[in-house]
């Protein structure tokens, strides 16, 4: 690899996307963790528990039943483990745009660094996710008991560096990266997304003179391409 590339790869373009990326997720989760709850909520629960009720109707049942707090709970790892790992994708992915140079870019090739940034993303991000799906489930232990997977008494931790190191205590490193291989495969969930991001950036900045599109152009095209 030239000297040119490696410079590429570590360079300061790189380090802005990556803090932005990072900087940008922690700011979303911090502001719509309460909706992310409720998602977890009815995807840990008995079904019937609040059937046909809706978003606002589960938040407020949340509320009466545990309190306002609930809301929030391991809304820290999840800052964390967010902030870590989408440093981590965001700085492969565009080191390795990098690496493949300025020209030829496609949506295939940027499905595939996608894909490839999403691998490493996951090989080096998983035990963080894994401390932090088990700090969710706190409280829910009789449903993960019957459901044949840890209840929130088994959770002797409250952060995530306490959760990594008594997860690899109790059960070796190989329990840190839990579930690693269903999470390989979803990696094109992400890629899907940079590459329809990437797309609509090219074709909103060809041709472009002078004036950069808007922050709120950059907001709608990544709000359509995670969509």
């Amino acid at each position: 690899m030239s000297q040119s590339k490696l410079k590429q790869v570590f360079s300061y373009q790189s380090w802005v996307h990556a803090v932005s990326g990072a900087a940008g997720s922690v700011i979303a989760m911090s502001a719509f963790y309460p909706l992310d709850t409720v998602r977890s909520r009815l995807q840990l629960e008995e079904p019937e528990r609040r059937k046909a009720l809706s978003t606002w109707r589960i938040l407020r049942n949340l509320i009466d039943e545990e309190g306002f707090e609930t809301l929030y709970r391991g809304l820290i790892p999840v800052l964390e483990s967010l902030c870590i790992s989408n440093f981590v994708y965001f700085y492969t992915f565009h080191s390795l745009k990098a690496l493949r140079g300025g020209g030829g870019q496609s949506a295939l090739g940027d499905l595939l660094l996608g894909s490839l940034a999403g691998v490493v993303n996951v090989l080096t991000t998983t035990p963080c996710w894994v401390v932090n799906t088990r700090l969710k489930m706190k409280g829910l232990g009789h449903q993960a008991k019957r459901n044949g997977g840890h209840s929130g008494s088994d959770v002797q931790y409250d952060g995530l560096l306490d959760g990594l190191q008594y997860i690899a205590r109790t059960e070796g490193v190989r329990g840190l990266w839990a579930g690693a291989i269903p999470s390989l495969m979803l990696v094109i969930n992400p890629a899907i997304q940079f590459m329809v991001y990437e797309a609509l950036k090219r074709r909103l900045t060809a041709g472009a003179t002078g004036q950069a599109p808007s922050a709120i152009t950059f907001f709608s095209i990544g709000a359509v391409a995670k969509m």
